[in-house]
């Protein structure tokens, strides 16, 4: 029976306070590892490595978008990658054609480990490739291991965001990304073992998350219902949710009727199919 082992290294919304910002590593049965989303700072390598899991051993990445919460622990995941493992091959990053544009500004403005950036990867003053850019579109699907491979749909947040299916050995998890209520993602998580969406309020106040660009705890039900997926794991916490997620799980149980949890910092959990 496949399995696949999600951590959750950073499950705060990009305003919180008591949480890391946004950031999984997911262990597939073939070996595959994937580090989706890239958190803020150092909080990749800090919480990690409470998990035992290394900075070192991240070959590949998938972005949801360019906002800096999602984003700008890039930069440290690179860096420390390569002063760890100095005869890795480059970090592949699979992103899209706007993300991309917001990670080249970034490397080239903060110059951390990164001395040449282009429309190909990014190299460090000795020469070195330390990572290469893999440019997706929605519905392109991309192999990442043996039985592994993922694709991504539209999100409904900013020009160029998306969220992610990944499959391996036929089972499936999606991650929402940042956005609101969106029928793309109902579309991709069909079939799904595993939904983890974002819920950054409940539905009394679906005005302000759809003002900013997110959704409620009740459209993370809606979707994971229509889609008819095993399981809904919620994430993207605000600050005023980080004690009590009762009200979210409340919220979402009026349209779910399947397993839903909140995601915490240093969660981990394995499913299978």
């Amino acid at each position: 029976m496949p399995e696949m082992k999600i951590s959750f290294l950073g499950t705060g919304s990009g305003t919180s306070t008591n949480r890391a910002h946004t950031a999984m590593v997911y262990d597939c049965d073939d070996g595959t590892r994937l580090l989706i989303d890239t958190s803020s700072g150092n909080s990749v390598a800090k919480n990690g490595s409470e998990l035992g899991i290394p900075v070192a051993s991240y070959d590949q990445v998938l972005l949801s978008h360019h906002h800096p919460d999602h984003l700008s622990g890039l930069l440290f995941v690179q860096f420390v990658r390569a002063l760890e493992r100095q005869d890795a091959p480059a970090l592949e990053v699979y992103l899209t054609e706007e993300t991309l544009e917001w990670a080249q500004m970034m490397c080239t403005s903060s110059r951390l480990n990164v001395f040449e950036v282009d429309d190909t990867g990014a190299k460090n003053s000795d020469g070195r490739q330390v990572m290469n850019w893999n440019t997706v579109k929605s519905g392109q699907e991309v192999s990442l291991g043996p039985t592994t491979k993922a694709s991504c749909f539209d999100a409904d947040h900013i020009s160029g965001a998306v969220g992610w299916r990944v499959e391996s050995n036929g089972l499936a998890v999606v991650f929402s990304g940042d956005t609101r209520f969106n029928p793309n993602l109902v579309e991709a998580s069909k079939g799904a073992r595993l939904l983890i969406h974002e819920a950054f309020c409940t539905d009394e106040e679906a005005k302000r998350a759809n003002h900013h660009g997110h959704a409620t705890a009740g459209d993370a039900a809606r979707s994971a219902a229509q889609a008819d997926v095993k399981e809904l794991v919620l994430t993207h916490l605000d600050t005023g949710f980080h004690q009590d997620q009762q009200p979210l799980l409340d919220d979402a149980k009026k349209h779910y009727s399947g397993p839903i949890s909140a995601a915490f910092d240093l969660r981990q959990i394995t499913v299978d199919g």
